[in-house]
C-alpha cells in the first residue's frame, strides 16, 4: 500500500474511533486489518468468525464513515487473512454462546511463548483512559467508602480483594476503576508491584472467551488473565445469562484469590442482586470488600460542578455554580451537560455567563429534571423494585411480601406528593387514612432502628427505599 493510502487508512481509523465510540473500536476494530486497493476497502481478519462478527457489528459506520474520509467511489469487502493477529470480537445474535466449552478449544494449537506483559496490557486495557488518576476524584459522603477502599487497594494490593463497587449510572463507578487501573499501572513501573494490570468491560470478557472457544485457544486466554496482578472488570451485570462465559470467570476469580492478586469488580446493583449469575459468583462478590456508591450530595456536585467548569476552561460565579448543582441532582453526566450548554448558549449569544443566562438556557432540562411526582409512579416503581403485579398494592393481601411494600408506597407518597391522607389511603385499595399515618409511623421506626423488614433478602429498609427512589429517577 502506498504513503498515500496508509495516510488515508490512518484518517480513516481516527475517524471510526469518533463514530463508533473508543470502545467499540476496541472490541471489533483496532486488531483488524484495512487495506485500500484501488477502488476497493478491504477489512481483513483472520477466521470467518471474527470477520462476520465484525461486518455484523459495525459494518454500517465503516461504510458510512469510509465514504466521508475516502471521497471517492470505491466498495468495501471482507476477506479472511490469516496472517492478522485476532481481534478481541464478540458474539452476534446469530451465533449464541456456547453453553459448553468445546473440546477443541482447550486442544487448539497456540503460540508456546507467554505474550509480553506490556502486549496483554495495551490490547486489553487500553480501549479507553478517561481518567488518569484518582485525584480528580471528588470525594463525598456518597462514595468515601469506596474511595477509601480504592486507596487501600492500591497501598496493599490484595487485602481488599476483591473490591465490589455498585451503584446507579453516572455516579463514578467507571472514573474510581479506571483511576486504580491507572495508578496500579504506574506504581508497577516504578517497581513498587509485579503483575500486569488489565481493565476491561464484561462484554470484552465474554468476547474474548468466545473468541479463544472458536479458534484462538483457551490456554492462551486463560493465561493472559490468570497471571494478572490486577484484574479490573466493569459492568459486572452483563455477565448475566452467559452460563459458559460464568463458568470460565468463576474459576480465573478463584485462580487469582488463590496467588493473592486484586481484583476489582463494578456493577449496577449489589452482588445480593446478582443472583441470575448464580450462587457461587454473588458469594465471591460479596466476600470481598462492598461499596455501594450513591447519587452524590449538594456538596459533592458543587465540587464536580466546579471541577468541571474548570476542565471545560469555563469561568463560572458561585451562584451559578450552586444553581446548576441544585437543580442536577441525579448523577455528574447531568453537572456536565448542564455546563455545556451553558457554555454553547453564551457562546451564541455573545453573552457573559450569569445566573439570568443559566437559568434561561436551562430553563427546559430544569423541568425534564423535576417531572412531579404521581401516585401512579410510586406505584409502578415499588411493583418493579420488588417483583409485583401491578395492583398488587391494591389487592387485600396482607402477606409480608406485600404488605411491606404497600406500606413503603404510602411513605414515598408522603414523602413526595402532596396528595391527602384520604387520596393516597383510597389510592392503594380504599384504605382509611389512619393506615397511611401508621404506615408512615412504621416505616420511619424501620429506618431509626436500621431494620430489615424481612423481605427480598437481606435488604434493609434504607436498602429499599434507595432502590425505589432509584426506579423512580430512571422512569
Amino acid at each position: 500500500m502506498t504513503t498515500r493510502g496508509k495516510d488515508i487508512i490512518a484518517d480513516l481509523r481516527a475517524a471510526l474511533v469518533q463514530c463508533v465510540g473508543a470502545a467499540r473500536y476496541d472490541l471489533w476494530l483496532r486488531s483488524a486489518n484495512l487495506v485500500l486497493e484501488d477502488a476497493t476497502l478491504f477489512v481483513e481478519s483472520p477466521n470467518r468468525f471474527t470477520l462476520d462478527a465484525v461486518r455484523n457489528q459495525v459494518g454500517q459506520e465503516i461504510q458510512q464513515t469510509a465514504a466521508i474520509v475516502v471521497g471517492a467511489k470505491f466498495t468495501v469487502a471482507y476477506r479472511v487473512n490469516e496472517l492478522v493477529v485476532a481481534p478481541i470480537s464478540g458474539k452476534t445474535d446469530s451465533q449464541p454462546e456456547c453453553e459448553s466449552q468445546q473440546s477443541t478449544g482447550d486442544t487448539a494449537p497456540i503460540d508456546n511463548v507467554p505474550q509480553p506483559a506490556d502486549a496483554v496490557d495495551a490490547s486489553v486495557s487500553g480501549y479507553r483512559r478517561r481518567f488518569e488518576s484518582l485525584e480528580a476524584f471528588v470525594v463525598g459522603s456518597s462514595n468515601s467508602l469506596a474511595f477509601k477502599s480504592a486507596e487501600i487497594v492500591l497501598e496493599k494490593p490484595g487485602s481488599l480483594s476483591p473490591l465490589f463497587v455498585y451503584g446507579p449510572t453516572g455516579v463514578g463507578k467507571t472514573h474510581l476503576l479506571e483511576g486504580i487501573y491507572s495508578a496500579f499501572k504506574r506504581q508497577r513501573q516504578l517497581s513498587r508491584f509485579g503483575g500486569v494490570p488489565v481493565y476491561l468491560s464484561a462484554e470484552q470478557f465474554t468476547s474474548q472467551f468466545l473468541e479463544a472457544l472458536h479458534g484462538s485457544g483457551l490456554p492462551l486466554f486463560r493465561r493472559k488473565y490468570r497471571d494478572v496482578g490486577l484484574l479490573v472488570i466493569d459492568d459486572v451485570q452483563f455477565f448475566v445469562g452467559k452460563r459458559a462465559t460464568l463458568t470460565e470467570l468463576l474459576h480465573t476469580i478463584d485462580s487469582l484469590l488463590g496467588a493473592n492478586r486484586q481484583l476489582v469488580f463494578a456493577a449496577d446493583r449489589a452482588p445480593a442482586s446478582l443472583t441470575a449469575l448464580g450462587p457461587e459468583l454473588a458469594a465471591r462478590f460479596a466476600g470481598g470488600m462492598v461499596c455501594r456508591i450513591d447519587a452524590p450530595d449538594y456538596d459533592t456536585r458543587l465540587q464536580i460542578v466546579r471541577q468541571l467548569a474548570g476542565r471545560f476552561g469555563m469561568t463560572i460565579s458561585g451562584s451559578v455554580a450552586a444553581y446548576i448543582a441544585t437543580h442536577f441532582s441525579s448523577h455528574a453526566r447531568e453537572l456536565s451537560g448542564a455546563l455545556k450548554r451553558l457554555e454553547a448558549s453564551s457562546l451564541a449569544l455573545d453573552r457573559p455567563i450569569t445566573l439570568e443566562l443559566a437559568g434561561h438556557c436551562l430553563a427546559d432540562l430544569v423541568h425534564q429534571h423535576h417531572q412531579p411526582v404521581r401516585l401512579p409512579d410510586i406505584e409502578k416503581a415499588v411493583c418493579e423494585v420488588f417483583g409485583l403485579q401491578p395492583d398488587s398494592l391494591k389487592s387485600n393481601r396482607k402477606a409480608k411480601e406485600v404488605s411491606f411494600p404497600r406500606m413503603l408506597a404510602m411513605f414515598l407518597a408522603r414523602k413526595y406528593t402532596r396528595s391527602p391522607l384520604s387520596e393516597i389511603g383510597n389510592f392503594f385499595g380504599q384504605r382509611a387514612h389512619s393506615t397511611v399515618i401508621s404506615a408512615q409511623k412504621k416505616i420511619t421506626a424501620l429506618i431509626s432502628n436500621g431494620s430489615s423488614p424481612g423481605v427480598h433478602g437481606s435488604w434493609n429498609v434504607d436498602e429499599a427505599i434507595r432502590r425505589v427512589e432509584e426506579q423512580l429517577r430512571a422512569s
